[in-house]
């Protein structure tokens, strides 16, 4: 049975903003020997499955500067101190981002960002019958724009990679369990 590994000691390295990154030192439980990992602690993060009452999913098509590509994503984002849940969060980004709104809104599920490196949460939320009621608030950092695609193309989007972060892909999967009532 695998054990957790004891850590003895632990090193902020640095702050940006939007990430800290530090330095763990820890103890094999096999080995007895030491060594150091990196981890990045973020806040956690939330994408929302938007649903419109003619079965669309409110969609963005943003820039992301990491893999210098537009892609197309669910909206979604960081949790603000300020916000009371992963719920409250969903329904003001989505808000934010699309101008839209809905009813229902609930946990679908959540998934750590990427468990080897980083100490986040990425919750999934949906949000049933938004309709368009509001102007967008972007951040000064975003430009988005707001596509409705038919639940029907969902899965060709995804085979044919014109859907490719991996956490949107995860929350599609989350909504497509729902469907099956499998959640």
């Amino acid at each position: 049975m695998l054990k957790p590994w004891l850590q003895t000691n632990s090193k902020a390295l640095g702050d940006y903003r939007i990430f800290k990154v530090r330095s763990d030192e820890k103890i094999s439980p096999r080995t007895g020997q030491k060594h150091d990992f990196f981890v990045i602690e973020c806040l956690d993060w939330v994408n929302v499955i938007a649903v419109t009452p003619d079965q669309q999913l409110v969609m963005v098509e943003q820039y992301r500067h990491g893999s210098n590509t537009v892609e197309l994503e669910i909206p979604g984002g960081i949790m603000d101190a300020s916000d009371a849940s992963p719920v409250a969060t969903g329904v003001r980004e989505l808000r934010e981002e699309t101008g839209f709104e809905g009813e229902r809104a609930r946990p679908l599920g959540n998934v750590f960002a990427n468990p080897a490196i980083m100490n986040n949460t990425c919750h999934t939320v949906i949000i049933e019958n938004c309709a368009l009621k509001h102007s967008v608030e972007w951040d000064s950092g975003e430009d988005m724009v707001t596509r409705l695609v038919p639940i029907a193309d969902l899965a060709g989007l995804v085979a044919t990679g014109k859907i490719r972060h991996p956490l949107v892909v995860v929350a599609l999967y989350y909504f497509e369990l729902e469907r099956r009532n499998l959640s």
